[in-house]
């Protein structure tokens, strides 16, 4: 049976971007290695207008790729405690640019400090050690979803483009 248009739909839940980026404190990584090799992984972050910074030790396998500016995207996810239905937990994923910050520029260091005030102390410990470094994330563009029938598209400003109406969900 395929569901149409004309067939009840779920209303969609009204988007909450913000508010999910202000409520995660780690995001989810998937890199590529230079053979095409995925990779998973998570770093703590902190958000500066549209960017996102993490510091992360060249010893992960997810530095490299992420610092060679390789193809990479980003996920913010809804706690797995907090969720209501495992199979709709809020979500953003973002495929993102990176760069590497200079270390000791101004981004640096003003970076660094808003990292110490979201993360606490061991951020003085880890950046200065010399194998962490810190990655730009850029959003380029991405998908937001939370609730079954509410999936949105979403812009390089983190701000809904429209609503995903356009495949619809089939069964047997």
């Amino acid at each position: 049976m395929n569901h149409t248009n004309t067939e009840k739909k779920t209303k969609p839940v009204a988007p909450k971007v913000k508010e999910l980026i202000a409520n995660t404190k780690s995001v989810i990584l998937a890199t590529v290695d230079a053979e095409g090799n995925p990779n998973s992984s998570y770093a703590p972050f902190v958000q500066v207008e549209q960017t996102f910074y993490i510091l992360v030790s060249f010893m992960a396998r997810h530095t490299k790729n992420l610092s060679e500016g390789r193809k990479t995207s980003v996920m913010f996810i809804e706690d797995e405690s907090a969720t209501k239905q495992i199979y709709a937990r809020e979500r953003l994923t973002l495929e993102a640019t990176t760069s590497q910050i200079e270390r000791d520029s101004e981004i640096w260091n003003n970076v660094i400090a808003k990292l110490k005030e979201t993360h606490g102390k061991v951020v003085d410990v880890i950046s200065e050690m010399g194998d962490f470094i810190l990655i730009a994330l850029q959003p380029v563009k991405g998908s937001y979803v939370n609730g079954f029938g509410s999936a949105y598209f979403v812009d390089s400003n983190l701000e809904i483009i429209e609503h995903r109406n356009d495949v619809n969900h089939q069964s047997k």
